[in-house]
């Protein structure tokens, strides 16, 4: 089940925080990003209560730019990632956005297919992006 990060689930940012502590910001800091933040936006992919995998991304008027998609070690390959990407496409398409936009390690193979699955292209390359690594910009056309 994908549900929207809000303030008023704080229990769920806690337990995020806490799920995801090599990877995200503080409790505070993601509140703060929430409350403050027009553009931030959060979701989260529950399964038997456990947060599983969860996308951060950037809903600026006519595009989003996915800042992070995240799904646990143990429950890759189970399609976590396609439905948390099916998700954000949708909520695309209603808000009729012109483009969504991403960047990932060149390295990343399995995100640069599944990316590729749905239709991203590469329109860039940030060399040396992440710590030497090049990092591709891609993007998928909605319009």
């Amino acid at each position: 089940m994908i549900i929207d990060l809000t303030i008023s689930n704080l229990d769920l940012i806690n337990k995020l925080e806490k799920q995801f502590p090599y990877f995200f910001l503080s409790e505070n800091q993601i509140i703060n990003d929430i409350g403050y933040n027009v553009f931030s936006k959060y979701f989260i992919y529950v399964e038997e209560s456990n947060i599983i995998g969860f996308v951060n991304y950037f809903d600026i008027y006519d595009r989003f730019e996915i800042a992070n998609i995240f799904v646990e070690d143990i429950y890759r390959n189970k399609k976590i990632g396609s439905k948390m990407l099916e998700h954000l496409i949708m909520l695309g398409e209603k808000k009729n956005i012109k483009n969504i936009t991403l960047e990932v390690k060149k390295d990343n193979f399995a995100a640069i297919n599944l990316y590729k699955k749905y239709y991203f292209e590469i329109v860039a390359i940030r060399k040396q992006y992440y710590q030497g690594i090049d990092g591709l910009l891609m993007e998928r056309k909605m319009m």
